[in-house]
């Protein structure tokens, strides 16, 4: 049984402000901004006078593409320009993708798959593997040293299962997995990237 570093999986979190933090910068930095709405200036006629400026007792328009009136344009709408980014301070990520880690650890979410357990390519394999260790159904993060084909070929298929290199770990997918799976050497680049580069 491979032992856990206290210093990723065995944190106390006494509060969850800032795992919260990275959670939300994920989904902000992940944000598409494809809406886009149409100024005055961008509909679609509008280019004669609808009455004259004075004597019909009507107030005054120059445009039927006034934002006011039905058809007309949109005042203050999106632009397609918009920024939705969050940053977040390195260090800070580093720590929340600890904090998250060292919950699901409380929680006996987390798992070391042993150094005998090999993927040929095929999706049994895995099936094989999560059957054994009792994950079937629930929705598991599998964290590898490398994304192999082998590898690769074996989980794709599996819809209850994320892959993710252990340098790309975040705090959105380690709280929404029922399940954290490691391999031992994946184990050991994640320790010397959430613990080696701080020092």
């Amino acid at each position: 049984m491979v032992a856990l570093n206290k210093e990723i999986f065995g944190l106390t979190v006494e509060n969850h402000e800032l795992v919260k933090l990275a959670y939300d910068s994920y989904l902000a930095n992940s944000r598409s901004s494809h809406a886009k709405t149409l100024k005055r200036g961008e509909v679609r006629g509008g280019g004669k006078k609808p009455w004259r400026q004075k004597g019909t007792g009507r107030a005054r328009f120059g445009s039927t593409r006034n934002p006011i009136w039905r058809h007309g344009g949109v005042a203050f709408g999106r632009t397609g320009n918009e920024n939705f980014t969050k940053k977040i301070a390195k260090s800070s990520k580093l720590l929340a993708v600890r904090q998250a880690l060292s919950m699901k650890n409380a929680d006996k979410s987390v798992f070391v798959l042993d150094k005998e357990v090999k993927l040929t390519g095929k999706t049994k394999d895995a099936v094989k593997v999560l059957k054994d260790m009792k994950l079937e159904g629930k929705n598991v993060l599998a964290v590898c040293s490398e994304k192999t084909p082998e590898v690769l070929r074996s989980t794709n298929n599996l819809p209850n299962l994320k892959l993710v290199r252990a340098t790309y770990l975040n705090v959105f997918d380690i709280m929404n997995a029922d399940a954290i799976v490691f391999s031992e050497e994946a184990l050991k680049v994640a320790e010397k990237w959430l613990i080696g580069e701080e020092k």
